[in-house]
């Protein structure tokens, strides 16, 4: 029986570090696999009681303090009707509620109406994307060799913001989960509008409501790489476009950097879910629905009663249970009570949310088959095509990944727990030349990281700007934090440090994985499901389906049924409109104080609070039932052949990767350019952290100076990479070849100087960055380090006073970055404070830009 625990790796059970062979007929080896078989289901028992206590804790405490201010409010209503009574007022309040309540009530029905004649006409119209700025259709996918329903859209700028050419596009994906596409530019503080104020051509993949015929998710990522093709078309001289992923965007984006490494500049990820067996216990309740509603076939079936075609209705309405109180009750109150506000903003959403979508079947089988039930992507087991995996580790952008623990949909170890899965440790990271930088917010809500919220909207003004210099970080895994901010929101000005991190700083998150190991049964039940119903049921279903009762289910589905029947088009419904600006004309809104309008207020609190009570025990019992299905030892043996992730390599085998031995075969090769870099990347390994004016610094001094300012983005990444390289396996040696690359003297000084401008004044080094800087100048046989270097040593064009050579013209990268050193001339050796002008003689010309890029830092 010792397959039983074979499902569960060293790392998630301590007693497997113990065991020995169980498949011995000795009573001692029956003993010990009784022994780890009990062992299991109290370690399931365990963590079942925690989710339990976790969740009956939440429970009690939010429940008592509102029950408890529902009474104060009670007992306050009850003197205040008691003082209006004394006083004689009482029948004038109730004639005003009365009057407010009756008026407030033909106002949300008439919001409701015009809800219903919005949905038709968006309905009518194909559901366009709901963007509130202008855009052209510049590449529409039906159009391509393998057509598909996405379409590339350019955004037109509003009067008064103009945008550049030669800046940075940004192309923004937009999650296909039912609804339709626009939740990224939804308002004018969003992502499209954060990046067109800064001056960025931005551009929306967008999606037609039916998907074409036969299409499936490797012809949207085909289509996807078309159109950012298309953008670099179109902007040669900026540099590759920055790919935003909102939601299930978000994976999108991932196989599409995946599987095009060389296409896509910085990636950044909104709120997606890529580890989606990941959470905490006693949390998270949505990622349970795959074991307790049933998995792959549900998809299939569904599909196959939409004749092919899965309605993104029903996915709405999963996600309307996940808050039954706000989705029926707390957002139409909400209307009730603002109807003199509200409508406007309720219309708006709701223009977005009742705009259904379709899905091919193979897209939808596909989404839930590969990710949200085989959680394929994080173990490098999913395919795109046969024969195609999706390696993550082919990703060579940065990524930027945003997350927040006030998304009940996808939690933060959903959208950060693949990094654990797809790398050793963080100096695999660094070692394959990525950056990955992620944030964590503590409130905002999942629709809130892309509409932009009040709370993220600081976010996502500072991913804009820190793009700008983000790639001048040395390769590895860095937590992004906001400590500060002053001015308005549009000229807000930000302070910002870039953390190093670890593994376990993101494990740390996590309330431990072996409550993972469930979800593997899952998966292996979901894959027989489907093939059970694929040959003995699916062609019945298939026989009785017709393109016209598909179509009928779709029209009769209970979220489009109560749109259209609380419609102009219903003759009991129509008269509300003049009823409404009879209303408005006649409005007599009660005071605040009424105490029946607080009564009301009261009611409405302890309705909601009654339906959040029901969805906390709901999910409290989907929970428990989960693990009593899943968490068996039977059960975690039945899953054990789909629980084993991705093979991790260690430091000792990296080193046999062809760029690692071609590294360091060149630890002794290079000239200016790559002894800075390689001395910064000691620097910053030295620190831990990078503070954002430190980060500036070096961005300037990589991008915007001689003989950095000649070299090519992949240049200056591959240079990046190849010395981080050396940096990691070689430190010693690393630091002992830098006279030879250095071999003058005034180069050894200016190097010395560009290095010691990047973490600024002495006084504010930490001691180890200053050890380390006095090692350089000993090493480059410089006097120590006494004074402060305040001016950018490189300010001026490519110094005459930068000597070294390459060592191999077979090296491109070395060869691009110091083909300006030719000059043997040798100039003064400069002081550090103040500092004399560098001259210019037989300096490299820059190549050839055009003059408008002086006006913003290059990217």
């Amino acid at each position: 029986m010792k397959d039983v625990f074979d499902a569960l790796s060293a790392s998630q059970n301590e007693l497997l570090n113990s065991m020995t062979d169980a498949t011995a007929w000795a009573p001692s080896s029956r003993m010990t696999a009784l022994q780890a078989q009990f062992t299991e289901i109290s370690n399931m028992s365990d963590l079942m009681m925690r989710g339990l206590s976790k969740h009956l804790e939440s429970i009690s405490t939010t429940h008592k303090a509102r029950f408890q201010k529902s009474i104060a409010d009670l007992s306050e209503v009850t003197q205040d009707t008691q003082a209006a009574q004394e006083a004689g007022g009482m029948f004038d309040a109730w004639q005003d509620y009365w009057t407010d309540a009756a008026q407030r009530m033909v106002l949300t029905m008439d919001t409701l109406r015009q809800r219903g004649d919005i949905f038709l006409d968006h309905e009518e119209k194909g559901c366009p994307p709901v963007l509130v700025y202008d855009y052209e259709i510049v590449v529409d996918g039906a159009d391509l060799p393998r057509p598909c329903n996405y379409i590339l859209l350019k955004i037109v700028p509003p009067a008064g913001v103009e945008t550049k050419d030669w800046k940075r596009p940004y192309i923004i994906i937009d999650p296909r989960a039912g609804h339709g596409a626009g939740i990224g530019g939804f308002k004018p503080d969003s992502q499209v509008g954060v990046a067109l104020h800064d001056g960025h051509p931005v551009y929306f993949v967008g999606f037609k409501r039916m998907p074409e015929p036969g299409q499936t998710l490797a012809d949207v990522t085909h289509a996807e790489a078309h159109f950012v093709r298309k953008v670099m078309e179109w902007h040669p001289e900026a540099p590759k476009p920055v790919v935003t992923g909102n939601c299930q965007g978000g994976w999108a984006t991932l196989l599409l950097a995946a599987m095009n490494p060389d296409l896509t500049g910085p990636i950044v990820l909104n709120g997606a879910p890529v580890s989606t067996w990941a959470g905490r216990v006693g949390e998270n309740p949505m990622r349970y629905n795959g074991g307790i509603l049933g998995g792959t076939y549900n998809a299939m079936f569904y599909s196959d009663l939409g004749h092919g075609v899965f309605d993104g209705a029903d996915i709405v309405q999963n996600f309307e249970m996940l808050n039954p109180a706000r989705n029926y009750f707390g957002k139409y109150y909400d209307l009730y009570a603002k109807v003199d506000t509200e409508p406007h903003r309720f219309l708006e959403f709701e223009r977005w949310w009742g705009g259904y979508f379709l899905l091919n079947e193979a897209e939808m089988r596909w989404i839930v088959e590969q990710l949200f039930v085989g959680n394929r992507l994080s173990k490098n087991e999913a395919r795109l095509e046969p024969g195609r995996n999706i390696d993550l580790k082919q990703i060579r952008s940065p990524i930027i990944v945003f997350a927040s623990y006030g998304d009940n949909i996808t939690p933060p170890q959903q959208a950060l727990n693949w990094i654990i899965d797809t790398y050793a440790d963080e100096r695999e990271i660094a070692i394959r030349g990525q950056r990955i930088i992620y944030m964590i917010h503590d409130q905002v809500g999942h629709l809130g990281i892309f509409v932009s919220s009040k709370i993220a909207k600081k976010e996502h003004t500072e991913v804009t700007s820190t793009l700008k210099t983000i790639e001048a970080l040395a390769p590895g895994l860095y937590e992004m934090k906001i400590d500060d901010y002053e001015g308005n929101l549009l000229d807000r000005t930000f302070t910002v440090s870039f953390h190093e991190r670890k593994m376990e700083d993101l494990t740390k998150l996590d309330d431990g994985r072996d409550d993972e190991v469930a979800f593997a049964a899952v998966a292996r039940a979901s894959e027989q499901q489907a093939e059970f119903y694929d040959v003995a049921v699916r062609p019945f279903v298939q026989a009785g389906v017709t393109e016209q009762s598909a179509d009928l289910r779709r029209k009769t589905h209970p979220l489009r049924m109560q749109r259209a029947l609380f419609s102009s088009q219903n003759p009991f419904v129509a008269p509300l409109a003049e009823m409404a600006d009879r209303v408005r004309t006649e409005r007599q809104p009660a005071a605040k104080n009424n105490p029946f309008v607080v009564a009301e207020h009261l009611g409405a609190a302890m309705v909601e609070q009654s339906l959040d009570l029901f969805r906390d025990v709901r999910d409290t019992m989907y929970e428990t039932m989960f693990y009593t299905m899943w968490g068996t030892p039977y059960a975690r043996w039945f899953g054990r052949t789909h629980q084993p992730g991705r093979t991790l390599k260690r430091k000792e085998d990296l080193r046999g990767l062809p760029a690692v031995q071609s590294a360091l075969m060149r630890i002794e090769e290079g000239g200016f350019c790559e002894a800075v870099i390689r001395m910064l990347i000691l620097l910053a390994e030295s620190r831990g952290s990078v503070r954002r004016d430190r980060l500036e610094r070096s961005a300037r001094v990589l991008t915007k100076d001689e003989p950095f300012k000649s070299l090519t983005a992949d240049e200056r990444a591959m240079m990046l990479h190849e010395q981080n390289i050396i940096v990691e396996f070689a430190r010693d040696e690393a630091i002992a070849a830098l006279p030879k690359m250095l071999p003058s003297k005034n180069d050894r000084e200016l190097a010395a100087q560009v290095v010691q401008y990047i973490p600024g004044a002495i006084d504010e080094m930490a001691p180890h960055t200053l050890d380390l800087l006095q090692q350089i100048h000993t090493v480059l046989e410089l006097p120590p380090v006494s004074e402060d270097v305040v001016d950018d040593p490189l300010a001026e064009s490519a110094p005459a006073a930068i000597e070294s050579a390459p060592k191999t013209s077979a090296q491109k990268p070395v060869a691009a970055a110091t083909a300006a050193a030719t000059s043997e001339k040798k100039t003064a050796p400069r002081k550090r404070t103040p500092r004399k002008p560098a001259g210019t003689q037989n300096a490299r010309k820059p190549r050839a830009t055009p003059s408008k890029k002086s006006e913003e830092p290059a990217e």
